[in-house]
């Protein structure tokens, strides 16, 4: 996967025939990715006037994505994306309808704790279905690589646009307004994802015995598992500790605009690094890439006002995308045709884990000694685990053996 991406690849991609309804509909289902959690919290902040009850129910939420993206995932390779979408979207339903009864009632937090729990686990994962689906419409070349890097950077575009919309839809006359409308959102764009036609015709399909742990027992998977935790961990730092320097600065309202900087620069080095992307081997872009992220939020940790801030978040966000889509096109290459849901799964498990270690990590160094030595943990766990990953990169240079995916002839008859 040493393909660079130019715009006429971009363009090609999203104009392949049959994908119009599917990448239409995954914006739909994504766009609110960032915003039911966050809203959730608030709303349950609101009601409850605890941050701590609140905290929890947040921290349920984001355990059940990491456990219910993997299910997810292998369920789709084995049935196609359709059925285990439509099962999945009404029990989220469910969970998110009996997590807003139970707030407005006033249950005590044992009760909302597993209910917060079940919406993230049946979270619709159309994110997973959509990246797989690409490796089939597609062939191996640039213009695959440029549907990866549209999943990634859509994804940073909907991480800045969902607080916001959060935030916004707490303003309403209800405090739970933002979790119903990203909900409804999600629901939505899932059933239409599985309606279209190309994804229906990715139907159940007979697979030999694979490992227990799936796509995960394959060393290289392993190895882009780490660098995405490596990732997430660097993140989650950043993340506790922005909003804490802000609201140190007097200026705590500021603290979502702060990180809101970070995904512009993502977004627009995104496209750029997609079109000549370094290094060019991807056992040596992983470790790379989360170098030179841990490196960069060092810089966080130097200055002493909001603006400069600012400024070194938005050098520090230019290599966020890079590696997202680096995670994204490193499946194919470590793990066998037939697995990319799982995969992928794998990928926002380890990256969920990430945000959570490194969140409460940074939240007990902000406690204790400030947000400057939580910067500096950024960089430092950052760099730590690349070093990791350059020591196993050679798990992911071996890549597997793959048998060959239905021909793309196929899914366009099937579109047809």
């Amino acid at each position: 996967m040493s393909h660079s991406a130019r715009l006429s690849d971009y363009r090609a991609a999203l104009t392949t025939p049959g994908m119009r309804g599917p990448v239409v509909a995954s914006l739909l289902a994504r766009l609110p990715i960032a915003m039911v959690g966050l809203s959730l919290l608030l709303y349950v902040e609101r009601a409850t006037g605890s941050f701590a009850v609140a905290g929890l129910v947040s921290a349920a939420a984001l355990v059940g994505v990491a456990m219910g993206s993997v299910v997810q995932g292998r369920l789709m390779d084995r049935f196609g994306p359709t059925r285990p979408l439509v099962f999945v979207t009404g029990l989220f339903t469910l969970f998110v309808t009996a997590s807003v009864i139970a707030v407005e009632v006033g249950s005590p937090v044992f009760v909302l704790v597993p209910l917060a729990l079940g919406v993230g686990a049946t979270e619709p994962m159309v994110g997973s279905a959509s990246r797989a689906l690409w490796e089939r419409m597609l062939p191996s070349g640039p213009t695959r690589m440029a549907a990866y890097a549209y999943e990634s950077i859509s994804m940073e575009v909907f991480f800045i646009l969902g607080p916001g919309l959060a935030g916004v839809l707490l303003a309403a006359p209800w405090a739970g307004t933002g979790v119903v409308v990203g909900a409804v959102m999600m629901v939505l764009g899932a059933l239409w994802f599985a309606s279209n036609p190309v994804v229906r015709a990715w139907g159940p399909v007979e697979q030999a015995p694979r490992p227990l742990l799936g796509a995960f027992a394959y060393p290289g998977m392993r190895t882009v598992a780490l660098a995405a935790l490596g990732f997430g961990v660097t993140i989650g730092f950043v993340e506790v500790a922005v909003p804490a320097f802000a609201k140190a600065a007097g200026q705590a309202s500021m603290g979502g605009l702060m990180l809101s900087l970070w995904s512009i620069s993502s977004v627009i080095f995104g496209v750029l690094y997609g079109m000549r992307p370094w290094p060019r081997p991807m056992h040596l872009r992983l470790p790379v890439l989360l170098g030179g992220f841990g490196l960069l939020s060092l810089l966080l940790a130097i200055p002493l006002t909001l603006v400069g801030l600012g400024i070194a978040l938005f050098v520090v966000g230019t290599l966020i995308t890079p590696q997202s889509t680096a995670h994204s096109a490193a499946i194919e290459q470590v793990t066998p045709n037939g697995m990319a849901a799982e995969a992928f799964g794998w990928v926002i498990t380890s990256v969920t884990v990430g945000l959570a270690i490194g969140q409460g990590l940074s939240g007990q160094l902000i406690e204790h000694f400030g947000t400057r030595p939580a910067f500096v943990a950024s960089g430092v766990a950052g760099l730590l685990i690349a070093l990791a990953v350059w020591l196993l990169r050679g798990t992911v240079s071996r890549g597997v053996p793959a048998e060959p995916l239905p021909a793309r002839s196929e899914m366009e008859l099937a579109a047809r």
